[in-house]
């Protein structure tokens, strides 16, 4: 168990969200009981999250600054704090996501991540088989709070015709997935295409990759492998990366084709009258 005298502020942002609750705990007079009964969770849970046992969310972040009254401090905090359960080599691209004004990506094999529903999420991550599956879940959704920003970032997104037809996680998975990327469409601050297997051989089969831009620092373009990912501002790979978004937007349906042929399979796939072949396996 780890005793909360040995807890170190400094060690991360969970050591400091777990130590800041329990000095602000007892500031307001209230023992682990109390505040899990204002909060309406366990002693045991504030305990663990006091302990960094235990990864807060954002709703029990709202709450406690709610029961003592500390003007959204948790709530800010808590976004660092789920920042920091992505792959470690993940953080620093999801430190620059959270930062641009305009991305475009070119997804071959998954919906992108700003555009996943929880239960796509799940079932995408849990292929990694995580200790802490629900972190992690937790963690992606938090990025897409972008998206619900004031000023939120362009997004403009291509997905190859094949990430419609994956089924990930199963048909009600992708059927919930899908009319989420035909609700997202209807957002104006976001371009999504489809590049279907009708364009054949096309500029994106090196693989995905997304691009981000700055109002005050330098253009990126990111790439991943097997194990890590991979960002870099060189002006020759830049100038690459616009070119071949360029020709897979030529390529790619427009945006209303595109929302057209996800419904499409949406409904012929994933609907209620699909097929045995096109329902999940037990």
């Amino acid at each position: 168990m780890v005793k909360l005298r040995d807890l170190d502020p400094s060690a991360s942002p969970l050591d400091y969200y777990g130590s800041e609750l329990r000095r602000l705990r007892e500031a307001a007079g209230l023992s682990q009981p109390q505040l899990g009964s204002c909060v309406f969770v366990t002693a045991s849970l504030i305990g663990q999250v006091e302990t960094t046992r235990r990864v807060p969310t954002r709703d029990f972040s709202e709450r406690v600054d709610a029961a003592l009254g500390t003007d959204g401090v948790f709530s800010r905090l808590v976004g660092l704090v789920l920042r920091s359960q992505l792959p470690h080599w993940f953080q620093p691209f999801a430190e620059m996501e959270a930062k641009a004004t305009y991305l475009s990506t070119y997804q071959a094999q998954l919906v992108y991540g700003l555009l996943q529903t929880e239960a796509y999420a799940r079932a995408v991550l849990a292929t990694g088989v995580p200790s802490r599956l629900d972190d992690l879940v937790a963690a992606r959704m938090e990025r897409q709070r972008i998206l619900n920003r004031e000023q939120p970032p362009l997004l403009l997104v291509i997905l190859d015709e094949a990430v419609l037809h994956r089924s990930v996680g199963g048909a009600a998975v992708m059927r919930e997935q899908l009319a989420h990327l035909l609700s997202v469409h209807e957002r104006r601050w976001v371009g999504l295409q489809v590049l279907p297997y009708t364009a054949g051989e096309h500029a994106g089969m090196v693989g995905s990759f997304t691009s981000l831009r700055f109002d005050d620092e330098p253009e990126v373009v990111y790439t991943e492998d097997l194990i890590s990912g991979h960002m870099t501002a060189s002006q020759e790979t830049i100038r690459e990366g616009a070119r071949r978004y360029a020709n897979l937007q030529a390529a790619a349906l427009s945006e209303e084709d595109s929302a057209e042929l996800i419904s499409r399979v949406m409904e012929e796939r994933y609907g209620d009258h699909a097929g045995p072949a096109q329902r999940p396996m037990a």
